[in-house]
């Protein structure tokens, strides 16, 4: 027997994982990073073979980690880690720097960088987990790196389906408090409309029902339609 809950008892940070391919710049959400080394330093990156990243990995050989913080807002994890890369510019407007290889790592609610040259791969069917050599790190923010636990407890995060850890969930939502106005969740990246609470930067005021939602408004975090939302109370 498997008890899927005994898995979310391992621990796990946030990070985002960029790599270079012919002068592109493309970055994910992964929560697989981990030092199996120490001389020579050594870590390990464990990414799904259907992204971007794991292909421009593989031509590249290079990767850059940045290590979240626990102030990363939501849009910023939704951007890097529900939105493709084939479609849109993740780094367009976010802060980042490009490091000595040429791949770019970002500054902003990060706590710390390093930048990784893959000496091994390893095949483990639906990822693979590269093996690299460290070639710099640096600390942006002495404050606390965003865990798993921290992202799905206090962000309520979604866990992608991508991701190493991904594991399908068949329970139903929890509710949230009721109140008159129910509230809705993405159910692609989790994230729950208030009523009370409007959405300010899509233009939407405190007080406006789901139903009264514009017919093109889409998730703030995945960019998804209104029929891709679910009500939870």
């Amino acid at each position: 027997m498997i008890d899927n809950k005994a898995f979310y008892k391992l621990s796990y940070g946030l990070y985002i994982v960029s790599s270079v391919s012919e002068g592109r710049k493309n970055g994910q959400i992964a929560n697989t990073v981990f030092q199996i080394t120490s001389d020579p330093i050594t870590i390990a990156v464990s990414i799904n073979k259907q992204n971007l990243t794991h292909e421009y990995i593989r031509k590249s050989k290079l990767i850059g980690i940045s290590v979240l913080s626990e102030e990363a807002p939501m849009d910023l994890i939704g951007r890097f880690g529900f939105k493709s890369g084939r479609d849109i510019d993740k780094f367009s407007n976010v802060s980042f720097k490009t490091l000595d290889s040429g791949v770019p790592v970002v500054l902003d609610n990060t706590v710390s960088y390093f930048e990784l040259h893959v000496e091994k791969e390893i095949d483990v069917l639906t990822h693979t987990v590269f093996i690299c050599k460290v070639l710099s790190s640096g600390l942006i923010k002495d404050t606390n790196q965003m865990t798993y636990q921290y992202y799905q407890d206090i962000k309520r995060g979604k866990i992608q389906k991508t991701a190493s850890t991904y594991v399908e969930n068949k329970e139903k939502p929890v509710s949230e408090i009721s109140n008159d106005k129910p509230k809705y969740q993405c159910s692609v990246c989790g994230y729950i409309y208030d009523p009370d609470v409007g959405d300010s930067k899509s233009g939407v005021s405190a007080g406006t029902s789901f139903e009264n939602l514009p017919d093109n408004w889409t998730c703030p975090i995945c960019g998804v339609s209104k029929d891709k939302f679910n009500q939870i109370n």
